[in-house]
C-alpha cells in the first residue's frame, strides 16, 4: 500500500507542478484581458463624448442650412411689402392729385 501510495503522491506532485506552470502562464494574458477591459470601457465612454459632440455639430449645420432659406423668405416679404407700398403711395398720390384738381 505504501508503494501505491507513493506513486499517486508522485502523480498529484506532477499534477501539481503542471497546473502551477499552466497558472503562470495564463497570469499574464488575465492581466492583459483586465487591461483591454478597462480600455474598451475608457473608449465607450469617449465615443459617447464624441457623439454628443457630432449632435451638436449637425444641429449647427441644420441651422446653418437653413439660414439662406430664411433670408430668401425674409426677402420675398420685403419685396412684396414694398410692392404693396408703392400701389399704396401711387393710390394714394392718385387721390391727392384728383382731389387737387376738382378745386
Amino acid at each position: 500500500m505504501d508503494l501505491e501510495h507513493e506513486n499517486r503522491l508522485t502523480r498529484v506532485e506532477e499534477r501539481s507542478k503542471s497546473n502551477t506552470h499552466r497558472l503562470d502562464k495564463l497570469e499574464p494574458i488575465v492581466e492583459e484581458i483586465h487591461t483591454m477591459s478597462e480600455t474598451l470601457v475608457e473608449m465607450a465612454s469617449e465615443m459617447k463624448h464624441t457623439n454628443k459632440n457630432v449632435e451638436e455639430i449637425k444641429d449647427k449645420v441644420e441651422c446653418m442650412e437653413q439660414e439662406p432659406a430664411r433670408k430668401w423668405k425674409d426677402s420675398g416679404k420685403a419685396l412684396f411689402n414694398a410692392f404693396l407700398g408703392a400701389i399704396g403711395a401711387a393710390a394714394a398720390g392718385g387721390a391727392i392729385y384728383l382731389l387737387a384738381n376738382l378745386k
